[in-house]
Parts: C-alpha cells; sequence; structure tokens
C-alpha cells in the first residue's frame, strides 16, 4: 500500500523549494521560446518586407524600361513607313523585304515591351478596369480589321463564327480584346496550314465563352498546366523560330481573372488548340471594385 505518513515541516518546505525551483525554470524556458517566437516573426516581418521592396523595384524597372524602349521603338516604326512609302524616293524589291523585315522585328519587340509594361501595372496594383457596354460584332470586326494585313499574306484562315444569341455585354473590351488578340496570334504562329476559328457562345444566363480554335501544331498533355504561368513557353522547334516573353497567355489569364472570369486551353500534338476565355455578360460592380 501506499505511504500515506504526512510530511513533516522539512519535508514540505523541501518539496515547495523544489516544485518553485520548477517553476523558476519553467517559466524561464517560456521566456526564452517567446523570445526566439518573437525573433522568428521580426525575422518574417523583415523578409517580407524585403520580398515588398524587391517587387517594388522589380515593378518600377520594368515600368521604367517599358516606357524608355517605346520611345526610339515608335521612331523605327515611323522610319520604316516613311521608306515602305518611297517618300524619299523608290526602293527596290529587296530593299522592301529588308524594311518589311526591320518593321516586323520592331513590332514584335514593341509588343513584347507591352507585355512587360502590363505585368508591371498588375503587379503595382496599377491596372484599372473601365467597363462599357458593346456589341459582339464591332468586338470581331476590329478584329478582323487587326489581322487583315497577316492572314492576307498567309496560307492560314481566319474564321470569325456567327454569334447568335449573345446579348450586348458590360465589361471591359480592351482588355478583352487583348485576351483574344493574344489568342489570334499564337494560334496563326503555330498554324502552318488550315484556319483558326473565332466564335463566342453563352453558357447558361450570364456567361459567355469566347474560343479560338487552330489547326497546328497542338501540345503535348504534360506542357498544358504550364501554359499561363508567367514566362512560360511550349517546347517546340516552331517555337524556337518565334520570339517573345513568355507572357502573352500568362497575362490573359490576369486579364480573364480581373474581368471575373477565366481561361483554359484544349490541345492534341498534331491535333490543334483551342484555347477559351469564360466572363460574365455583364461585370459586377463588386468585381470592377476589387481592382
Amino acid at each position: 500500500m501506499p505511504d500515506s505518513t504526512p510530511l513533516d515541516a522539512a519535508q514540505q518546505a523541501a518539496l515547495i523549494t523544489r516544485l518553485q525551483a520548477e517553476t523558476v525554470a519553467l517559466r524561464a524556458e517560456l521566456d526564452e521560446t517567446n523570445q526566439g517566437v518573437l525573433a522568428l516573426y521580426a525575422e518574417l516581418d523583415n523578409q517580407a518586407e524585403q520580398l515588398r521592396q524587391a517587387s517594388e523595384l522589380k515593378s518600377r524597372f520594368l515600368a521604367y524600361m517599358s516606357h524608355e524602349f517605346r520611345t526610339p521603338l515608335g521612331s523605327i516604326l515611323s522610319i520604316t513607313g516613311l521608306l515602305a512609302d518611297e517618300l524619299d524616293g523608290p526602293l527596290s524589291s529587296e530593299q522592301h523585304k529588308q524594311v518589311a523585315f526591320v518593321s516586323a522585328a520592331t513590332r514584335e519587340l514593341s509588343d513584347m515591351v507591352d507585355d512587360l509594361l502590363d505585368l508591371a501595372k498588375i503587379e503595382a496594383g496599377r491596372i484599372t478596369i473601365s467597363p462599357g457596354w458593346f456589341d459582339m460584332l464591332d468586338l470581331f470586326s476590329a478584329l478582323r480589321g487587326m489581322f487583315r494585313p497577316i492572314v492576307d499574306s498567309s496560307s492560314v484562315d481566319l474564321i470569325f463564327e456567327a454569334s447568335e444569341g449573345v446579348p450586348r455585354l458590360y465589361t471591359d473590351d480592351k482588355k478583352l480584346t487583348q485576351i483574344l488578340r493574344n489568342f489570334i496570334s499564337n494560334a496563326l504562329k503555330f498554324t502552318t496550314r488550315g484556319e483558326v476559328r473565332v466564335s463566342a457562345q453563352l453558357l447558361g444566363d450570364d456567361r459567355v465563352r469566347f474560343a479560338v480554335s487552330d489547326t497546328g501544331i497542338g501540345i503535348a498533355p504534360e506542357l498544358l498546366g504550364a501554359l499561363f504561368e508567367d514566362f512560360s513557353q511550349v517546347d517546340s522547334p516552331l517555337q524556337k523560330r518565334l520570339r517573345g516573353t513568355g507572357l502573352g497567355l500568362s497575362l490573359c489569364k490576369r486579364f480573364a481573372e480581373l474581368l471575373g472570369g477565366e481561361v483554359g486551353v484544349l490541345s492534341e500534338p498534331s491535333q490543334g488548340s483551342t484555347f477559351y476565355v469564360v466572363i460574365p455578360l455583364a461585370l459586377t460592380r463588386e468585381c470592377a471594385d476589387a481592382q
């Protein structure tokens, strides 16, 4: 049986002393742990501030460099335009080809600069959404005119399907145009023959799905997941001949999210691809205010 003999005064004093010592040691350990936690929080705050400053510097650098590049690029485009119009004298056939090459390369670089500037604005939270009412016919007409010079000199047909049942939209038509323009541009780049087809389909009562389908090279399944990430590019022999920042699709995803929607892709190697964006028919005030 356990010993139930009462403790004498000396034993009680020793027990109290031991418990007090254990309490002091426990408090010291807790104080040390608290100091460690506080130091860890301070380090995390410091690292978060450093990351914020680095991100801000990167965004400022991208914005500054993008603006600085725009002026000389605009000058080059103006000069090549004057040369192509032969305002300073006739050009030979070979000279016209060279001027066209310079102009195309400059426009390509200008598009890259615009992508970098858009990325900087998004990361800095300076992208604004300006919704308004517009018709599908006007949107498709503008896109058709935009790509007419490219399609006229290509063996690929660009087809805009008639959009029946799609009412007027209330959203930022410029952001939507950027998304579709990027989809169409990529489709034309990676389609050597056949067609690129643009369509719009009503989903339910409040959403619309825009799709750009092509008969191009297609994309391997394992590459689909990373397509909409920053600086992601499809690894293919055709891609190696085509320059780009790898930001186009990433910006499409971000623009779609700003419009309250989403992007996606369906593709099979050698069978073509379909890139699509689904957005609300009317951008809600909550989405616009969240930007």
